[in-house]
């Protein structure tokens, strides 16, 4: 199972869930592919991923994190003992985020949503000081990414397997060339070779 934690105001919309999406699809391993719509309560966006992973065996599982999916993707493949692809994770959301408390927008959607004080603490409590098995950790930082510090993904993801994309931006719109190496460290076959 390939399980994908979109952003922080993104959704299963976005450019690298859809494309995961359709690459699968087109492998064959659609039914092992799930994103669903994140609450923006922390907590609840947690109990949501548990939900859909149930019982999962971590060697059958890779979590995609994507922004704060990748800071959910860190905190759940600590707990689980899974793999973990991370794409420009958010490192330290609590002070990233404490600016968008308030009513807000999805990129995909007009549909308000609120993103709550409490919910700082809720990220507070998710955190992960240190990886502890580099190797189940897949990380791609673009330097050229406009809203994270890739230096500090990179710092926070010591001894892991790291693609440092030159340039590109946040949501990494040139994905689809890492595309098969992200299959490939999830487990997929593509046909590619690596």
């Amino acid at each position: 199972m390939i399980l994908y934690l979109h952003g922080f105001r993104s959704s299963p919309q976005s450019f690298k869930a859809r494309l995961l999406g359709q690459r699968l699809q087109a492998l064959g391993c659609g039914a092992d592919y799930q994103c669903p719509q994140l609450p923006a309560s922390p907590r609840a966006a947690i109990a949501l991923a548990q939900t859909v992973i149930g019982g999962t065996a971590p060697e059958r599982l890779t979590l995609i994190g994507s922004s704060l999916g990748g800071y959910y993707a860190t905190y759940l493949a600590e707990r689980i003992g899974c793999r973990a692809v991370l794409l420009n994770p958010a490192v330290t959301p609590p002070r990233d985020l404490e600016k968008h408390v308030g009513v807000t927008t999805a990129y995909h959607s007009d549909e308000p949503f609120e993103f709550k004080r409490e919910y700082i603490k809720e990220l507070e409590e998710l955190k992960v000081a240190r990886i502890t098995d580099p190797q189940r950790y897949l990380l791609l930082a673009a330097t050229g990414d406009e809203v994270l510090d890739w230096r500090a993904m990179v710092a926070h993801y010591p001894a892991a397997r790291q693609i440092v994309i030159e340039g590109s931006d946040h949501g990494i719109s040139d994905f689809e060339q890492y595309l098969d190496e992200v299959l490939a460290f999830c487990g997929v076959q593509t046909g590619q070779r690596q």
